[in-house]
């Protein structure tokens, strides 16, 4: 790959804001902070307010716990306001207290596919000054994929928490000009080869090239050959394959798509502001210049899944029965066989879930999967009662198509009852297995899979007793489903015996192109999109009965476990830009190897009881069926710190077991990360991170970096980072920093950097790492602080004591 050829910095001020509520809790809990910290100086709290149109969409919080049944969607939508009413309150309270500033409440759809079918505008219009303006939608989300959006032809990528408040309040993201890698689509798809077994070609092909950092943008003859739907659904996992986006062209698809979806009055407006401006794109469009432009043929695509454990992990569908045996004899070898005998069986396939924006927007794929359960009904196939299945669709034009094809019955049969409206399984919320299934699963030490239609598979995401997750299609997962194992070959072998007897291969109940085309021609219509999004920001009964308490600085409780004042603009955390930066003797809190997940890093499912997160709430009287997630508790900066590097499958080469576990230094106590940072802060001893690969890979989550600045490490030195949480540990005043060379560390060494006082935008930097026997070993790193700007970020100690200060002048 290419290395950057651009050092030229340019502050991009985006039209709009895009947050989901795991991250928008945080990023509102900061703003009421910051007008608290106002009001506390004396000044007017209503100086704190986005000056940027800002959406938040609640899409995080509902969790799997019934399925299955006719009733698992209301049941689903009540214990998600018993868990989380206190953090629906404080977003509503947002909803009232800042201008500029609007929620979309649950139960309605996720971020990504509610910006697709609604947000987005494409060609934007508004005043500037006295003048009426039209210009470019654009965007940043604190979502990793609102790249999504891209598949429009609208701009936007996802960033932390903290850069979408600076961009909210008025600063703009500052960056480098980019790499942009062409990718040149070519033919056109073979028959039975959907929009996911593309993306998951392009992601596997894109990570190997390396676009981390880099615009990637689709052209070539092939670009009319895709429908909105399927562009979108390659944009979606941008983060997948590393870049900062996956932009495509503006054409009549894009016009088309926004009349669909009943936005005309910007479908004109498109298309006549892209056409004015030399945008609009023809299929005899010559291709544009790129920093490099690589090639694929449509034609040679496959039906592929991802997995066991990345995205880009992927594997034809003949392969996967290979795919998941060398895992199984990699888990034989680290942990042993599974013991005893049972129901269940290594590579059972106990959940399937069909989830996530990343196909749930595309109609071709959900009428396909209702298709396949249908033509599945008719030959008398079963779903095994060991399987978890669930239907959650990103938002409610989806259901409102499927039942006009009637085809809802046929998913209910197959025990994909509709569970809710949200990201669910995809981001962790698949909920509890059945008792006897995990039980059994626990006791004998199986290695089973799930497999799912969503954009993330890494380590303990989807639910910490299964190993193997793969990613997937919304036919395939009902296919996956009705097998019940990871272990077959699809292309060769039965999924089943029919009522009849016979034999029933994929292929015999696999819908073709032309019945998918059919039935999504006749009933995905504009009435779908306009119905569902009618009311969108007004809720159902129980949003609208939630109450809205105090004025324009919140009052925060002291008793709350959800919501708390966040510390970050504490005098402890803000810097002194007037003092030079210091890390001297400073201790390694975590050795770690290579694609260290901001999941493992910060993970957003569920809270062990023997955790330092679990034992915390315990201790302040909260019930362990009260626990919630992670990312629900993100609110809460005492659970967050407590939770970060707790990942269950984490590996720190200080210790010999997996999780979140470290040594202390000097004593070489075992002990976990929480406990020794705690140790080591009431020493007054800095920390840093030692990692591999691409680090920070995964979500756009900032408690990876909060979590981090919060537990006192003051740099991270890794092989390369990816880019969002390079960006989120500046933003929290984090060194990143990248090895120029190696060093062989065992943990055990002090560490010193050198040069912070004359401190510059992709300094070289010498590290001292001195060993217990007094032996020394230099080695040299680079700043991964990229601008000017970011560098001012760093020196007041993060972006928020940053903007502050600039407003409190």
């Amino acid at each position: 790959s290419p290395t950057k050829t651009s050092d030229y910095e340019i502050q991009f001020t985006p039209a709009r804001v895009l947050l989901q509520d795991f991250t928008g809790v945080p990023v509102v809990a900061d703003l009421a902070a910051m007008r608290s910290a106002i009001a506390d100086r004396g000044g007017r709290a209503e100086k704190i307010n986005p000056l940027q149109p800002v959406d938040l969409v609640i899409d995080h919080s509902v969790q799997v716990d019934a399925f299955g049944t006719p009733q698992a969607f209301k049941e689903n939508a009540r214990f998600d306001y018993e868990r989380n009413s206190e953090r629906y309150e404080f977003l509503k309270w947002g909803q009232t207290a800042f201008s500029n500033f609007q929620v979309v409440p649950p139960a309605t759809g996720i971020c990504h596919q509610v910006n697709l079918e609604f947000l987005a505008r494409v060609a934007m219009d508004g005043d500037v000054g006295s003048e009426k303006w039209v210009f470019c939608d654009t965007l940043v989300g604190t979502d990793s994929h609102t790249p999504m959006v891209n598949g429009l032809g609208v701009l936007g990528w996802g960033v932390g928490g903290i850069e979408a408040e600076a961009a909210m309040l008025g600063q703009p993201c500052s960056m480098l000009i980019p790499d942009v890698v062409g990718v040149e689509l070519k033919g056109s798809l073979k028959p039975g080869v959907t929009a996911t077994d593309l993306v998951l070609t392009i992601t596997q092909m894109l990570r190997k090239y390396g676009v981390v950092g880099k615009f990637v943008e689709f052209t070539g003859p092939g670009v009319s050959a895709l429908s909105i739907a399927n562009r979108a659904t390659i944009s979606n996992m941008a983060p997948e394959y590393g870049a900062t986006c996956g932009i495509w062209p503006v054409d009549q698809n894009t016009v088309d798509y926004l009349r669909l979806t009943g936005r005309n009055k910007y479908a004109a407006l498109t298309e006549a502001y892209y056409k004015a401006q030399g945008m609009w794109h023809e299929p005899s469009t010559p291709l544009p210049d790129f920093t490099s432009l690589l090639s694929l043929d449509l034609s040679t695509v496959e039906p592929s899944l991802a997995g066991p454990a990345k995205p880009h992990d992927r594997s034809s569908l003949s392969k996967v029965r290979d795919s998941y045996a060398a895992f199984l004899r990699e888990q034989i070898q680290a942990r042993g066989p599974s013991t005893g005998t049972g129901d269940l069986k290594d590579g059972a396939v106990v959940l399937a879930a069909i989830t996530s924006c990343t196909n749930t927007s595309n109609p071709s794929l959900m009428i396909g999967a209702a298709l396949l359960a249908k033509k599945a009904n008719a030959r008398g196939l079963k779903v095994p009662s060991y399987v978890k299945t669930s239907f959650a669709p990103g938002s409610k034009a989806v259901t409102a198509y499927i039942n006009n094809a009637g085809l809802m019955p046929e998913l209910d049969k197959l025990g994909f009852n509709l569970v809710g409206y949200g990201c669910t399984t995809c981001i962790g919320n698949s909920g509890p297995l059945p008792t006897a299934i995990g039980s059994e699963i626990e006791n004998r030490g199986l290695t089973v899979g799930a497999v799912l239609s969503g954009n993330r598979n890494f380590e303990a995401r989807i639910h910490p007793l299964i190993r193997a997750n793969y990613l997937a299609s919304p036919p395939l997962v009902v296919a996956y489903a009705l097998a019940g194992r990871l272990d077959i070959d699809m292309t060769t072998e039965k999924l089943g015996v029919g009522s009849d007897g016979q034999d029933v291969f994929l292929k015999d109940i696999w819908p073709s192109d032309e019945e998918v085309a059919s039935i999504v021609s006749k009933n995905v219509t504009s009435d779908d999109f306009t119905k569902s999004y009618g009311s969108v920001f007004e809720g159902d009964q129980d949003w609208q009965r939630l109450p809205v308490a105090g004025g324009s600085a919140y009052a925060w409780k002291d008793d709350s476990t959800y919501i708390k004042r966040p510390p970050f603009l504490d005098q402890e955390f803000a810097g002194d830009p007037s003092q030079p930066v210091t890390i001297r003797d400073s201790r390694i809190l975590g050795l770690f190897g290579d694609f260290i997940t901001t999941d493992h890093i910060s993970p957003a499912g569920s809270i062990g009881p023997s955790t330092p997160a679990g034992q915390y709430l315990t201790s302040l009287g909260v019930k362990r069926d009260d626990f919630n997630s992670y990312g629900a508790r993100r609110g809460n900066h005492e659970v967050m710190i407590r939770g970060t590097f707790a990942n269950v499958r984490l590996r720190n080469r200080l210790v010999e077991r997996e999780g979140g576990f470290t040594r202390h230094w000097p004593s070489g106590t075992e002990t976990t990360i929480y406990d020794a940072a705690m140790k080591y802060h009431a020493s007054n001893t800095p920390l840093v991170i030692i990692a591999g690969r691409e680090y920070g890979s995964g979500s756009s989550r900032d408690w990876a970096a909060k979590g981090t600045r919060l537990l006192g490490v003051r740099a991270v030195i890794a092989e390369s980072f990816e880019r969002i949480h390079r960006s989120n540990l500046v933003g929290m005043g984090v060194l990143p920093l990248e090895f120029v060379e190696g060093a062989k560390l065992t943990g055990e060494e002090t560490i010193t950097i050198d040069g912070l006082d004359q401190l510059k935008p992709g300094a070289l930097l010498n590290v001292h790492a001195k060993s217990p026997n007094g032996q020394e070993v230099v080695f040299k790193v680079r700043c991964r602080i990229d601008t000017p700007n970011e560098l001012r970020y760093y020196r007041h100690g993060g972006i928020l004591p940053y903007v502050l200060s600039r407003l409190a002048t």
